[in-house]
């Protein structure tokens, strides 16, 4: 049994109510955070004397990396916060790379603060390199602060490791996912030993002024936007299971009914990140794509069982609630730049594909997708991508492995001779990390420009 969802003419009214073609702010804001950290060099160039003896260098680099790091950290926060102005316009995939990239600096500045200032210390009291594990323990005891800077190190040391990719594949991802949480605690824990220990900001009142309002405008975006709005849009819609069906083998779309769903800001290409409220999954919260346009009083995801929490899916029954947050994701019809639009799907991929398909706005001729499966009948939601390729008269291929096996061709050449102005076309795609490094060459070969080549991973 497959579902069908119909009702395409109104999602696309609704998607054309909202394409509002805008760049991305993500080289503005990179800008600025540039700048920010510059400030925080002049802040500590200008209250840095002359560094008359060894200790006293020591001890500005450990400075001047452990203001480095307490600016890291508030932007660490702030990637975590779920900011629409960054998850919706930025990509909710950037935004992750930027958080894990600025995550990594930040323990590094972390390390080498507590090294190099601990070895400072030592070398003022006339200890040597081997004292250091004796003298953070002295500055611990005495210092104000130091032990929930201590403990907060550990936490972020701890995230750290995990976080590591051959520790990350090896661990559940739920269990990552709550660990990871602890950020805030190890933020929370580290932040006030840098006003009460930092040079810059007992000798700088309008530093600490200026400290106070970064750590607390990312404390007021992180309590909006992942508390807050969160509560809001659930308490609003009442999101509730309405049934589940099996599309393909291993494949799932699980319906959920609700109140005024189309007023949830939503459109095709996103996600939400989704919690089901039933024995066994109220833990887990997982980003799952829509896999059709949403309706008044209907959302649907299509979801291949890949792990525990995507293979319970199919158990849920009716009637269960939901608890979504969301909508995030860019890859929507905003990023659309010509007339003309290739969608590449790659197995599960289909579910924001599939959702563009559908509400694009274009005249037959316009639309394509190409859709990559083991076999056919891996091919999810095929009946319904061609009821929506009859209605609009757009062209829908695929491409299945061979009887033998074999692995078709997507190759420059191929997609040139299936689409011969393929240089003309935006392209949307999505599928596995391979998968989509492999078409994205394919389709720089075969002339696309890299600013028509939209895609967003959604593995977090």
């Amino acid at each position: 049994m497959t579902t069908t969802i119909a009702g395409g003419r109104a999602a696309r009214r609704q998607t054309m109510r909202r394409i509002r073609p805008r760049r991305s702010p993500a080289v503005p804001l990179l800008l600025v955070v540039f700048a920010g950290a510059a400030g925080v060099i002049w802040l500590w160039w200008n209250n840095t004397p002359s560094l008359a003896d060894t200790a006293s260098k020591w001890l500005a680099a450990g400075r001047i990396t452990g203001l480095l790091a307490g600016y890291l950290m508030a932007l660490v926060v702030l990637q975590m916060a779920r900011v629409p102005a960054l998850e919706r316009r930025v990509g909710s995939d950037r935004v992750a790379r930027w958080h894990a990239m600025s995550g990594r600096y930040t323990i590094s500045l972390v390390v080498a603060h507590v090294v190099l200032t601990m070895y400072g210390y030592a070398l003022q009291a006339g200890l040597t390199f081997a004292d250091i594990v004796q003298q953070t323990i002295d500055s611990i005891n005495q210092l104000p602060d130091m032990g929930k800077a201590a403990i907060g190190t550990g936490v972020l040391v701890f995230i750290g490791l995990i976080s590591m990719g051959p520790v990350r594949k090896r661990i559940p991802y739920d269990l990552w996912y709550h660990v990871h949480l602890l950020t805030y605690v190890a933020t929370f824990l580290t932040f006030w030993h840098q006003l009460s220990t930092g040079n810059e900001f007992v000798v700088e009142p309008i530093a600490k002024t200026v400290w106070y309002a970064l750590y607390g405008t990312v404390t007021a975006l992180v309590v909006w936007y992942r508390i807050l709005t969160p509560i809001r849009l659930n308490m609003r819609h009442r999101l509730r299971v309405e049934a589940v069906i099996e599309e393909a083998p291993g494949v799932v779309s699980v319906l959920m009914s609700g109140r005024k769903l189309h007023r949830m800001g939503a459109e095709a290409g996103q996600f939400f990140r989704w919690r089901f409220l039933a024995p066994g999954m109220r833990f887990s919260s997982h980003p799952y794509s829509l896999s059709a346009a949403p309706r008044p009083n209907m959302l649907r995801i299509t979801v291949k069982a890949a792990g525990d929490h995507s293979s319970a899916l199919r158990e849920l029954q009716p009637g269960v609630r939901v608890w979504a947050e969301g909508p995030y994701g860019a890859m929507t019809a905003s990023r659309r730049r010509s007339g003309k639009v290739l969608l590449v799907a790659g197995g599960v991929g289909i579910t924001p594909m599939r959702a563009l398909f559908e509400t694009l706005p274009g005249a037959a001729g316009d639309l394509t997708l190409l859709y990559r499966a083991n076999s056919t009948q891996d091919l999810a939601l095929w009946d319904e991508l061609a009821s929506i390729a009859e209605e609009r008269g757009a062209r829908l291929m695929y491409a299945v492995n061979s009887p033998e096996g074999e692995r078709p061709d997507i190759s420059p050449d191929t997609l040139r001779r299936k689409i011969p102005d393929i240089e003309e076309h935006d392209v949307f795609m999505c599928g596995p990390p391979g998968f989509a490094q492999q078409v994205y060459e394919a389709l720089r070969g075969a002339g696309v420009p890299t600013r028509r080549i939209h895609h967003e991973s959604f593995e977090m």
